[in-house]
């Protein structure tokens, strides 16, 4: 079986800058892929559907790793449940389908849902 991503990929890590995203960038680079590309928020806002496609077609990434997200916290997603969910769908939507249109070779999307975003009370907490 031949390999999922080669050093020759260009790897396109959205989320570079937050925990999961940073980590996934220390361990890529300490495996020998060097050809990495990010993009902070002010270069890229990845809510901006139009902002995408254009940095997908600038730049050509052939394997795309989906961190990025709103985050927050417990207060945070209590008081905006909907405004998280809302704009991470955005960023998802925006990346995977620009990824799928642009002929992306491999996309490995970290996603999360959190039943307390919506004030949804986990099985565990009926009890």
């Amino acid at each position: 079986m031949p390999p999922l991503i080669t050093p020759a990929d260009r790897i396109f890590v959205a989320g570079h800058r937050g925990m999961a995203g940073s980590a996934i960038c220390c361990a890529l680079q300490r495996a020998g892929y060097t050809n990495l590309l990010t993009a902070s928020r002010a270069e890229l806002d990845l809510d901006d559907g139009p902002a995408v496609q254009r940095w997908f077609a600038e730049h050509q990434p052939s394997v795309v790793v989906l961190a990025a997200a709103k985050v927050g916290g417990i207060h945070a997603n209590a008081t905006y449940p909907a405004d998280f969910l809302l704009e991470n769908l955005k960023i998802q939507t925006n990346v995977i389908e620009t990824a799928w249109r642009s002929g992306v070779r491999r996309l490995l999307f970290l996603g999360r849902w959190s039943p307390r975003m919506l004030g949804l009370r986990s099985p565990r907490s009926r009890a």
